[in-house]
């Protein structure tokens, strides 16, 4: 009993590694990764506001644009804390029940931003095909509902490898391959049958993004077949434009999250930097990059975005000299 006990007792802490081999260089590091949560966060934060404070903006498609901007920050801000104090040499300690948690929001708001994904798909598909009903076919309280299945799916979901976790008794080593954790991390690490988790997550992964990606696929192919339809090659090319935002985010979540887990499952014995380098572009790359094309590619974002960071004087001023 005093055996299992001491088992048990060490089970309850992790160790983070950070990027091995370039330990005198993590503060350095830590600049570039500082620059891309500032990036993040302030551009997710932006486009919140935005749409939050401008009526003109209180649309289906630019709700939609704030759940994805929501689900950024959700999958990327729970990994901020332990990649600084691992980077910054304050701790490379975690408690199990912190890296769970922490691991039950990764992997929550990566589900959910595929359903997120799949509703701005639907909301592209009814603002082409059927322009006259897209008031009444998304209405805020329809959104809402489309919002609140999209994260109680993928929350609910995860649950029970969480639970399973719980019950795993970990006597191997203690030391995570990131800077954070991530179930398929974590699992290889215990002494007992993994088989329900390894499968489950499995089936998870296949039914959800395969249902998402279908859907989206779906979707583009009655948007192509109804922009085709049109005469007028300037009136197909306005129409695809306004695709051009979500299908760059689509692939910005699908290629790192499917590139992730491709090399958990078949290059287990890689270079750890391999490992690492594709946990940071999974996590990382999307709400970093789905604010900026956001604002680049939708007029009326950039728009506010400009008036928001350009003191009104300045357009007063610009307009009298003109």
């Amino acid at each position: 009993m005093a055996l299992f006990n001491t088992s048990s007792d060490l089970s309850t802490t992790f160790y983070f590694i950070g990027i091995p081999g370039y330990e005198a260089l993590h503060h350095w590091i830590s600049i570039p990764f500082c620059l891309l949560y500032l990036v993040g966060i302030v551009g997710n934060c932006t486009i919140l506001h935005i749409v939050r404070t401008d009526p003109s903006l209180h649309e289906p498609m630019y709700y939609f644009l704030a759940m994805l901007s929501l689900t950024d920050m959700g999958m990327s801000l729970p990994t901020l804390v332990s990649l600084f104090r691992v980077l910054w040499s304050i701790s490379r300690e975690i408690e199990f029940n912190t890296c769970v948690i922490q691991m039950f929001f990764i992997h929550t708001f990566s589900l959910t931003e595929s359903g997120v994904l799949l509703a701005m798909a639907f909301d592209r598909y009814v603002a082409i095909c059927h322009p006259l009903r897209y008031p009444t076919i998304l209405t805020p309280q329809r959104i809402t509902k489309i919002g609140t299945a999209a994260f109680l799916r993928s929350s609910l979901s995860i649950i029970p490898l969480m639970i399973r976790l719980a019950y795993f008794p970990f006597c191997r080593s203690h030391v995570l391959s990131h800077s954070y954790c991530l179930h398929q991390d974590m699992i290889r690490l215990a002494c007992a049958d993994i088989k329900f988790n390894v499968i489950y997550g499995l089936v998870l992964i296949t039914i959800v993004w395969g249902f998402d990606s279908l859907g989206i696929l779906v979707s583009y192919i009655f948007i192509l077949r109804s922009v085709l339809s049109i005469a007028s090659w300037k009136e197909r090319l306005k129409a695809l434009n306004t695709c051009g935002s979500h299908i760059c985010a689509v692939l910005i979540l699908y290629v790192p999250m499917i590139g992730l887990s491709l090399v958990s499952r078949f290059a287990k014995h890689a270079s750890p930097l391999v490992h690492i380098f594709m946990a940071h572009i999974y996590l990382l790359v999307p709400p970093v990059l789905n604010p900026v094309i956001y604002s680049v590619k939708t007029k009326q974002i950039r728009t506010r975005i400009i008036h928001l960071f350009v003191p009104s004087r300045i357009h007063s001023t610009q307009g009298r000299s003109c």
